[in-house]
């Protein structure tokens, strides 16, 4: 056997499509039209295709074209894969733009009702096919996952210590003093936290070395206040469901009001308590790039107070 018969045929992809659109239209000079090419371009594609594969594709007569029988053979194995090449260009071009695949993010309790849901929501509208995973870490760090490529995006309230980590101030928002819904403290007659010394409070533990907690210690500092910490939890939904309960009062963003159990009264208070966005910072993915873009959107109306009516 010579190596002219062994060798594989070299049948281009446009070729395919000419013979597809042959074999549905019968008809050089409207599949012309239809394919954008001159009739002689055309007859001379279809020519090229029939000597690279050694068969003849179609029957040709002044009047008719008519397909061979190894030409309605290829035409029913053709099509189906051509479709799917047709799927497959379009996926990797959602790929390509960041459209289709998916993204884990991490987040604090704070943003579990009013902030996380609106961004689910916005890349549900404009990003249907991306899959999105969320996390809300227990005893592993933002950090930590970021970094060994556990999530891909992190909204916390700390900036990204990490020099391999880029963080964004998304918004500022107050703290507000938490009490139970007949506490004797109101927003009207609130003066200082110093007046509540002898209140039991339940907070996350202030010895911990975080931004956040750094910040709660500072405002005591400025009230002159040492907390009785009766609870220490880090999780913001135990905490309000202790202090409905009565068991003490807390200090905590003041988002948490937008899915607090109604039997709790948030009390605003003057200092303000940041939140971030962090990924790392050589993740070229574009599908975070498109997720960035909206969470500015939806933060941007966070800052100007819309989506956190409370």
């Amino acid at each position: 056997m010579t190596n002219a018969q062994t060798k594989s045929p070299r049948v281009e992809l446009q070729q395919i499509k000419y013979f597809l659109a042959l074999a549905q239209e019968l008809h050089f000079w409207n599949t012309a039209e239809k394919m954008f090419i001159t009739q002689s371009a055309l007859s001379r594609q279809i020519k090229a295709l029939e000597e690279e594969l050694g068969v003849r594709l179609f029957e040709r007569s002044k009047r008719n074209v008519k397909l061979t029988e190894a030409g309605v053979f290829l035409r029913d194995r053709w099509l189906p894969l051509l479709e799917e090449i047709a799927r497959t260009h379009r996926q990797a071009r959602k790929i390509h733009e960041g459209a289709f695949g998916s993204i884990s993010i991490g987040y604090p309790g704070s943003v579990a009702y009013g902030f996380l849901p609106e961004v689910v929501s916005r890349i549900s509208q404009q990003l249907p096919e991306l899959k999105v995973a969320l996390v809300e870490p227990v005893d592993a760090s933002f950090e930590e996952l970021l970094l060994n490529f556990q999530i891909d995006l992190a909204f916390r309230r700390d900036p990204a210590e990490n020099p391999s980590l880029q963080s964004l101030c998304l918004y500022s928002e107050p703290f507000s003093l938490i009490v139970p819904e007949h506490h004797w403290v109101t927003q009207e007659n609130f003066k200082s936290l110093q007046d509540l010394h002898q209140e039991k409070f339940i907070l996350s533990a202030l010895h911990q070395k975080t931004h956040y907690v750094n910040t709660l210690n500072h405002m005591f500092r400025e009230y002159g206040l040492t907390p009785n910490v009766y609870i220490e939890s880090d999780f913001g939904a135990m905490i309000l469901g202790l202090v409905a309960r009565g068991l003490g009062i807390s200090v905590m963003p003041s988002s948490y009001a937008i899915g607090a159990p109604p039997n709790v009264r948030f009390i605003h208070l003057p200092q303000h308590v940041n939140l971030y966005m962090t990924w790392r910072k050589d993740d070229n993915s574009p599908v975070l790039k498109n997720v960035l873009e909206l969470v500015h959107l939806v933060a941007k109306d966070f800052s100007q107070g819309k989506g956190m009516e409370l």
